[in-house]
């Protein structure tokens, strides 16, 4: 049985692969900076589960601690999901995205290089670092962050690439498209949408909603992560999505359409954010070819289930907050 540390494990995908990577029979510890919040966020307490222990330490904070945890367990491998991760609010505190995603991310790197028993780190990063872009593209595509968020997030993978090059540190990156799947937090895109519908309140969709996505389940995301993680070439990069592209208008028209609401009913059109890219598609062809990778949710299958999860859980999901809470 291998010891897997998952930091970022109360993320939305950190407690889904933390549910994943119990079920392949491993020993998982999970940090993340807050408590853990109400079950119904944390698909790795849906299930019977047994070889997971949970620590509330803060990259930020507790690096000292957290060093200190990584040698005396001496996980095999360490999966990193935790970012300060929305992308329009990083232009209101630009200084804490630095401090989590470059500062105490590369202080983090540079304490995990010296860990001899480290076979492998999975650093999850994001296709925000591409900017817009042409088509779809693969790994090799140059980076053009335009936001505070994907800046940050830019320097960490490029700091990593050194340490790859200087200390041959066991590193994959991943890059997965839009996520989604039940658990998910109630101010992304999907799980708002649903829930405002069932609540009848208004949708403000930015821009028009024209901007277009690949939406790719978390299940599969997960499935992609364990490969990357026991197969992936140290020093490479792998995109993790799917083929099909969909507008944010056209995603919640769908969404009306299964739940039997008018579109115009719920909507509400308001400005662009700051920054946004309009397009983002990745290539997965890499990770197909290499590690016999396919996804196996579609996006209608996913949509259903994330229905069936708000209105299986109604009664303590409208009860949250609906919207992106700030932690220094």
């Amino acid at each position: 049985m291998d010891t897997l540390l998952i930091v970022g494990s109360n993320s939305f995908s950190g407690a889904t692969f933390t549910d994943f990577a119990i079920a392949q029979g491993n020993s998982v510890i999970g940090i993340s900076r807050s408590e853990e919040p109400n079950d119904v966020f944390l698909p790795y307490k849906w299930h019977q589960h047994n070889h997971f222990k949970f620590y509330p330490l803060d990259l930020n904070v507790h690096l000292k601690e957290i060093t200190t945890l990584i040698h005396d367990v001496k996980p095999a491998y360490i999966v990193n999901f935790a970012a300060q991760s929305m992308v329009a609010e990083s232009w209101l505190n630009p200084s804490d995205w630095f401090m989590t995603n470059t500062v105490s991310t590369i202080k983090f790197h540079d304490e995990l290089r010296k860990c001899d028993f480290l076979k492998r780190y999975v650093h999850v990063s994001t296709p925000e670092v591409y900017g817009s872009c042409p088509g779809f593209v693969k790994e090799n595509f140059p980076f053009n962050p335009s936001t505070p968020y994907a800046v940050s997030r830019a320097a960490a993978d490029m700091s990593l690439r050194t340490f790859y090059e200087a200390y041959n540190f066991p590193v994959v990156t991943t890059r997965a498209a839009n996520v989604y799947g039940p658990g998910q937090q109630l101010y992304r895109i999907i799980p708002r949408a649903i829930l405002f519908i069932l609540l009848n309140r208004k949708l403000q969709l930015h821009g028009g909603g024209v901007s277009t996505r690949s939406f790719i389940h978390m299940n599969d995301v997960s499935d992609a992560t364990w490969k990357i993680m026991q197969q992936g070439q140290n020093g490479s990069s792998y995109h993790i999505s799917t083929k099909e592209v969909i507008s944010i208008r056209a995603l919640v028209e769908r969404i009306c359409d299964k739940l039997a609401v008018k579109f115009e009913d719920h909507i509400e059109f308001v400005g662009e954010r700051t920054g946004k890219d309009l397009v983002y598609h990745l290539d997965s062809t890499k990770l197909r070819a290499e590690l016999n990778w396919q996804n196996h949710i579609n996006l209608d299958q996913g949509l259903d289930e994330c229905i069936a999860w708000i209105k299986s859980n109604f009664d303590i999901l409208k009860t949250q907050s609906f919207n992106y809470q700030h932690k220094l």
